[in-house]
Formats: C-alpha cells, structure tokens, sequence
C-alpha cells in the first residue's frame, strides 16, 4: 500500500506476503508476528459503563464524546453530572432566581450575564 520504487519491487513483494498481513478489520498493514495482539488489543469487542458493545480503540473517544455517562459541567453552578443528566438539571439550575444588588429585582440564573444590560 506504498509507493516503492521499480527497481526493488520483486524484492519488495517477496518481504511483504512473508512478512505482512492486511488486518481484516481496519485494513492496515500489520507484522504477521504482531496480529494476534493487534486484533486483541484494537479489534476486541467491550462494554463500555454504558452498556453498549464498542471496539477497544474506539473506546477512548467514545467516553470522551458520545457516551451518555461522560462526565459534564452545569454552566450555571458548576456541580459535575453525567451528559445524560445535564439538560434536565440546566432547565431546574438555570430557573433559580437571585436578587440582583442592583435593581433589587430576582432574575433567574440563566439570565444573569445578560441582566446588566438592562439592570435598573
């Protein structure tokens, strides 16, 4: 799967089919000595806290982004929830009112950054 020149293809070839095998399920190169472990390191199917059936190199990148148990910050008061909590905790979080020092008025949580522009 690399260019190589003319002159040391023959050559080439023969290491390669003696040596080297595509992996059934990614497709990459690997040492025929290395398949084994790459097929059970890479390829193995587990189970993520989640419950769902991943590759383990896929593994990673799922709970960092798609996992609905990641971990996940309230943008209004900072408690740390699973992704899957989060909307419904915003919605009650972001509800929650306290009084602005000036105007006296209660302005809910999730308006406060835009309050001072209309305080008073």
């Amino acid at each position: 799967k690399k260019d190589i020149p003319a002159v040391n293809f023959i050559i080439h070839e023969i290491h390669c089919s003696r040596n080297i095998e595509v992996c059934c399920f990614c497709s990459e190169s690997i040492p025929k000595s290395e398949m084994k472990n790459h097929i059970e390191s890479e390829h193995v199917q587990v189970t993520c806290k989640c419950r769902m059936k991943i590759e383990n190199s896929l593994l990673k990148d799922h709970e960092a982004s798609a996992c609905p148990l990641r971990p996940a910050l309230c943008q209004y008061c900072g408690i740390q929830l699973t992704f899957k909590e989060l909307l419904d905790h915003e919605v009650y979080c972001g509800a929650r009112t306290e009084l602005c020092g000036g105007c006296g008025r209660n302005v809910m949580v999730k308006d406060l950054q835009e309050h001072p522009r209309v305080c008073g």
